[in-house]
């Protein structure tokens, strides 16, 4: 197995790294989203139901993200393989079942893996690269969500042409799931490099950055607040609105063909910078893509709406995980498991109460104004 320290040693981390996000991430939590009008039609789900099926996922997420803080017994790598190989067959398993309670287990199933495949991918490979001084191949690594989402919505927007069903379009999720764990098998080196330990306890640690880190904490319970509502119905809103409901089988893959440059874009902006800046840039510039769902209903402004939400919704991931990479002492998963917590309280909370709303209100507007003012607010709170 090639060094991580040797330069296609660090690509093949950094690939590695991609295709693991890819399946946990790309597939295995945003796949949802094209599946949830045909479903919605075909078993008469209402929108709160349909953003309960999503709180269910990110309340698992956020399971997974207090799981991986802790001390895991055993292989780490073996953790992130077995991380994925849940996320493949949950997704697979939505296609099995048709009611609310086996909606529900499965999707929190899916989310707990989904949490340990992000951070402990992001954990084991951030360092790796840190200590090969190949940081600046963490772009290649987050990309893995933007090539997720946009080969599966592919595949959804075939299959839904060719006349498969709901059901069908979960199994062929879990199917590249599997294919993206093998790669990672082949890829991932065996032992990855164990994380440095600071000079000092992470106890001084957290007394010294304890308030960065709260900010930061709370910055990103807002992002995931406001990104996932419009990150859940964005396909909703296409297909119940006469004017753009063409743009259905294309418009989440406009998302991820967005979202795949999108970390390098905002990676650069934060050097340039340093990375608050670039996390309150990024939320600011989502807001807008927020609101162009709602308040502008043509075909350029859902397509400028899915720029937006898809350019910069992983850079935001990605800038807020490098943050509390920079403010943690010693093993970083500790810090990149608190702030992944408070993203997902934010996105439990997210789509139930759009769900509610827009059944209540008729449609998602009143909700994605409020989702876009809790990211004004982040990019405050971050800067701060």
């Amino acid at each position: 197995m090639t060094s991580p320290s040797a330069p296609s040693g660090g690509i093949s981390v950094a690939l590695s790294g991609a295709f693991a996000i890819a399946s946990g991430i790309g597939i295995g939590r945003f796949i949802y989203t094209p599946i949830l009008p045909p479903m919605m039609e075909a078993l008469a789900l209402s929108k709160a139901n349909a953003g309960l099926i999503a709180s269910a996922n990110f309340a698992g997420y956020l399971c997974g993200a207090i799981i991986a803080a802790a001390r895991l017994p055993g292989s780490r790598r073996g953790w992130l393989l077995g991380a994925m190989l849940a996320s493949a067959l949950t997704t697979a398993g939505m296609g099995l079942v048709v009611s609310m309670p086996g909606f529900l287990a499965l999707r929190f199933a899916g989310g707990l893996a989904s949490a340990l495949v992000m951070i402990l991918a992001s954990a084991l490979v951030l360092e790796a690269l840190a200590r090969a001084g190949r940081g600046g191949l963490a772009a290649l690594f987050f990309s893995g969500g933007g090539i997720g989402i946009t080969a599966s919505a592919g595949v959804v927007a075939v299959l839904l042409y060719a006349g498969y069903g709901w059901a069908a379009l979960w199994f062929a999720g879990g199917a590249l799931s599997l294919v993206a764990m093998f790669a990672v098998m082949l890829l991932i080196p065996v032992p990855l490099p164990a994380p440095a330990r600071g000079p000092v306890s992470a106890m001084a640690g957290a007394g010294r950055v304890g308030g960065r880190m709260a900010r930061l904490a709370g910055a990103y319970f807002l992002f995931g607040f406001g990104y996932v509502i419009t990150g859940t119905f964005i396909v909703a809103i296409v297909r119940g609105t006469p004017a753009i409901q063409p743009l259905e089988p294309v418009i989440w893959i406009i998302v991820g063909i967005a979202a795949t440059p999108s970390v390098a874009l905002w990676s650069w902006l934060a050097r340039r910078f340093d990375t608050s800046t670039g996390f309150a840039l990024a939320a600011i510039t989502e807001a807008v893509g927020v609101m162009a769902s709602v308040a502008w209903p043509s075909m350029i402004g859902i397509i400028v709406a899915a720029i937006l939400l898809g350019g910069t919704f992983m850079g935001l991931v990605a800038l807020g995980l490098i943050r509390a990479r920079e403010l943690a002492v010693g093993d970083p998963r500790r810090a990149i498991a608190w702030v992944t917590g408070a993203f997902g309280i934010g996105q439990i909370i997210g789509p139930v109460f759009a769900g509610v709303l827009a059944d209540w209100l008729g449609d998602l507007s009143a909700a994605s104004y409020i989702a876009a003012a809790a990211l004004v607010i982040a990019a405050v709170l971050v800067r701060r």
